[in-house]
This record gives C-alpha cells, sequence and structure tokens, in this order.
C-alpha cells in the first residue's frame, strides 16, 4: 500500500460513514406526513400578482394538486433537468386554474387559467373569447372598484363578466379597459401536447395571447391543478377569511 493510498482511503470511508448517518437520521423526514403530502400530493403557492383577479387576488395562499395531472420534470424541487415525459399523465381540462413553468422562464411557477387543448383555435374578439370559431359564452355583471387590479387608481373600475365554457366550466373575468391592447388577437392553433391559457384580469394578464414572451405551455410543464385557498391575507396583512374555500 502506497504512501497516497494510505491518506486516501480512510477519508473515503469516514465521507461515506458521514452519508449514511446523514441518510439514515433524514429517513424519519422524508417518510413524514407533512414531507409526503407536500412532495407527492399538494404544494403550497402564495398568489404575488392580480393577474388571476377576482378568483385569485393578491395575498390569497392555494394549494395545487400535484396527482392531478401525473409527476414530471417540474414536479419536484431540484429534479435534473434531462427528465423528460411524466409518470400518470392526465391533461387539464377546460376552465383548470394550473400551475405550470413556461419554455420562456422555467425559473417561475406562473399560474393561470386553462381555456384552449390541442386542436382548439384560440382567438379575442373585442375583448371577447372565441373558441374553435364559436364566442365562448358570457353574461355582464356589475360593474365594481377594481383598484389595483386595473392599475392602482381607486376610482378605477372594472366590467365584469361571467364565463362559460363549452364544458360548463364557469367563472368571473374583469375587463378594465375597453379595445385593450390583447382585446383582438390573430387565431391560435393550439398544437399536440400543448395547452392555452389566459389571466382572468384580462387587461393585465401575461398569458399565451403574447407569443413572444409566453406562448403555448408543454404539458410536461404541468406543476399541480389549484383546488383551494387555504389562507388569505387583505392589502393590510389581516386575515381575509371569506376568500377561504375552493376556487373555480
Amino acid at each position: 500500500m502506497t504512501t497516497l493510498e494510505q491518506t486516501i482511503r480512510p477519508a473515503a470511508r469516514s465521507s461515506e460513514w458521514k452519508a449514511i448517518v446523514v441518510l439514515i437520521l433524514l429517513i424519519p423526514v422524508l417518510w413524514s406526513p407533512p414531507f409526503l403530502v407536500r412532495f407527492f400530493l399538494y404544494q403550497p403557492f402564495n398568489i404575488p400578482s392580480g393577474s388571476m383577479t377576482p378568483t385569485l387576488v393578491v395575498g390569497d395562499y392555494v394549494f395545487a394538486a400535484k396527482y392531478a395531472y401525473g409527476y414530471g420534470r417540474y414536479s419536484f424541487p431540484f429534479a435534473p433537468s434531462w427528465i423528460s415525459g411524466r409518470i400518470l399523465a392526465a391533461a387539464p381540462e377546460y376552465g383548470d386554474i394550473v400551475v405550470f413553468r413556461t419554455p420562456k422562464d422555467i425559473s417561475v411557477d406562473y399560474v393561470k387559467r386553462v381555456v384552449g387543448l390541442p386542436g382548439d383555435r384560440v382567438q379575442m374578439r373585442g375583448g371577447q373569447l372565441f373558441l374553435n370559431d364559436r364566442a365562448v359564452t358570457r353574461v355582464a355583471l356589475k360593474e365594481v372598484f377594481a383598484g389595483a387590479a386595473c392599475g392602482g387608481d381607486d376610482e378605477a373600475k372594472a366590467k365584469r363578466w361571467r364565463e362559460t365554457l363549452p364544458s360548463g366550466a364557469s367563472y368571473v373575468t374583469y375587463d378594465c379597459v375597453d379595445n385593450g391592447f390583447l382585446d383582438n388577437t390573430s387565431v391560435y392553433t393550439v398544437p399536440p401536447g400543448h395547452f392555452f391559457v389566459l389571466g382572468d384580469n384580462r387587461d393585465n394578464s401575461t398569458d399565451s395571447r403574447m407569443m413572444s414572451a409566453f406562448g403555448f405551455v408543454p404539458m410536461d410543464n404541468l406543476v399541480g391543478k389549484v383546488t383551494r385557498i387555504f389562507w388569505s391575507l387583505d392589502e393590510n396583512g389581516d386575515p381575509h377569511m371569506e376568500r377561504l374555500g375552493k376556487v373555480q
């Protein structure tokens, strides 16, 4: 045995034993119910912007069901980049509120509503959503003071619409500006393996209408389906209890 071998081998054994001890100590944590729930079932997220107002607002904390669409590269933290595809894969449905990463920026989790599935033709005309050349049903509701959701002016009002997709999914959208920048678009044909998303706050949402900055979202980039608001704080940091519950 050379001198070099004598100096290296004890250190290697020491490192191996340290790794084994660390793994043994981590076993209770890795198999603890809170860890398993967060890792495989539900992951919490907070809402930092008003792009999904009025459904989700700044200060909301939501659970995303990770099992809803199966598991892929973005389902788990620190997953290696070479992972592709999904295990137990399932496609989102019209109206689902989903958490995902975009091909343009895989470092950020986004939350939007699915309005287009593979093969669909999606277009905005005069602020109204068209799906496969048919106007999506919408009913006008009473205008409200929107504040920050429409740019921060306390006197700003938003038109509200109850929009109902062909699947029956129904929800309320905000319309802050007539003939806004994204109120009239070309026709987007959703490619295979992708979906099309919009924010419910239609004039203040970066979403699939902006092809150069956002675009279609690959199914493989799904993280989970938003199912419930479990906590909410208003602009003063006080609990917003009336917002707790399931989301539409």
